[in-house]
């Protein structure tokens, strides 16, 4: 298998939530908004956090979130923090 399968980002996504707190991703359609999310990120020019070489940006996004290089991070909790109005 080259790429984990939606079951493996989930869990690798929600592996840091406390037991009894409301896991961070609880549906596919949440892992396949943010790899596109963040493969856009990359094609505009950021940093890739795993090795990228000759990978397409979305393999690169999958990683990224697998290896909990970046965070999905909730509607609530970017209002909370006064940087998104």
């Amino acid at each position: 298998m080259l790429h984990p399968s939606y079951h493996d980002l989930i869990q690798a996504v929600n592996s840091g939530v406390e037991p009894g707190e409301e896991p961070v991703v609880q549906s596919r359609y949440s892992i396949v908004i943010a790899t596109a999310k963040r493969a856009r990120q990359l094609i505009a020019g950021e940093e890739a956090m795993v090795s990228s070489a000759g990978r397409k940006p979305l393999s690169v996004a999958v990683d990224e979130l697998y290896h909990q290089k970046v965070r999905i991070v909730s509607e609530d909790d970017t209002a909370d923090d006064g940087t998104n109005e």
